[in-house]
């Protein structure tokens, strides 16, 4: 099952239905997502005796599949990733036995074709390339081999940062604020088994192509996750309720050859230059500039559509 919120000029949109080849949709059987995840069993049965597609899906009025949410938990779980950046920024973090997470802003998700306004080019821009899932209520004390039954839908995000700001955040120790606007979503939620194989161990395998004005910057695997979405979703449940649509992303799409693969953020390909030449080459994003990102399966399938946006002054 594939779904798509559209513009109807309401907070969290209308709800549609979009057919295999993704160009046409139909009318689901709820008003919005929120409403679909709150009854998740119900909104399925019904949504699975729909087979016809009857309307032209225009994606220009296509929004992130949940334009807002109760909760957006965001986790770093690629270790290659990890690794540099808390070498590059100076981050001494004791070794843990569980995922980094944040809790991060959930009331605005752009959509993938939206315009992203930011305040200043001098914040370091910087997109984030990732996978996430959408749930449905999960309650406090779920185990990771229970937490797997709560994932119902699976997302592409782009998580925007603020690189100058982020360092010195993460260095109060006190977490970020700043440095971390509103992210973008693909325009199409799916279930799991859209993914077939390529979804494994509550893991998405499946490649992250990620391109920066029109010039391909990484294509890195998801596979390699330190913890599935299923450990840290319980891990984010240990002493909390997960309310129905939440959602919880992986952090930076990173792989042990990033040399090879290419970076999913800027910020990850200024930290191997520094490594490897002792001072960063790549700028940040200016004004006017584009990022392109797609997820595609082995057999070339966009299976979340594209996100596809300019960056603009505030």
């Amino acid at each position: 099952m594939r779904l798509a919120t559209l513009e109807n000029e309401t907070p969290d949109g209308r709800l549609v239905l979009v057919a295999p080849d993704g160009a046409y949709c139909a009318s689901a059987p709820a008003p919005n997502l929120q409403a679909a995840l709150e009854d998740w069993d119900a909104f399925a049965a019904a949504a699975c005796s729909i087979t016809t597609f009857p309307d032209s899906l225009d994606l220009a009025r296509v929004r992130a599949p949940l334009p807002r949410a109760w909760q957006w938990l965001d986790g770093s779980v690629y270790p290659s990733h990890g690794a540099l950046m808390d070498k590059v920024l100076g981050v001494d973090k004791p070794p843990v036995d569980h995922p980094l997470m944040y809790q991060g802003v959930s009331d605005t998700f752009y959509g993938p074709l939206q315009d992203v306004p930011m305040a200043s080019e001098e914040l370091g821009i910087d997109f984030e390339g990732e996978f996430g899932i959408i749930i449905d209520r999960v309650p406090m004390g779920t185990s990771a081999v229970d937490a797997t039954r709560h994932i119902r839908l699976l997302v592409q995000i782009n998580d925007w940062s603020l690189r100058a700001l982020a360092g010195p955040e993460m260095k109060t120790g006190f977490g970020w604020l700043q440095a971390k606007p509103p992210c973008s979503m693909a325009p199409f939620a799916i279930t799991p088994d859209e993914l077939g194989d390529a979804w494994q161990d509550s893991r998405p395998h499946l490649h992250l192509r990620v391109s920066w004005n029109g010039k391909q910057f990484g294509d890195a695997f998801g596979g390699p996750m330190a913890y599935g979405f299923n450990e840290i979703m319980a891990h984010a449940a240990r002493t909390r309720h997960l309310v129905a649509g939440t959602v919880i992303g992986s952090g930076t799409v990173s792989n042990e050859n990033f040399r090879d693969v290419g970076s999913s953020c800027i910020a990850e390909r200024r930290g191997i230059e520094i490594v490897d030449e002792g001072k960063p080459r790549t700028e940040f994003m200016r004004f006017g500039d584009s990022v392109r990102m797609e997820a595609r399966l082995a057999n070339g399938r966009t299976p979340f559509g594209n996100i596809e946006q300019k960056v603009v002054k505030a």
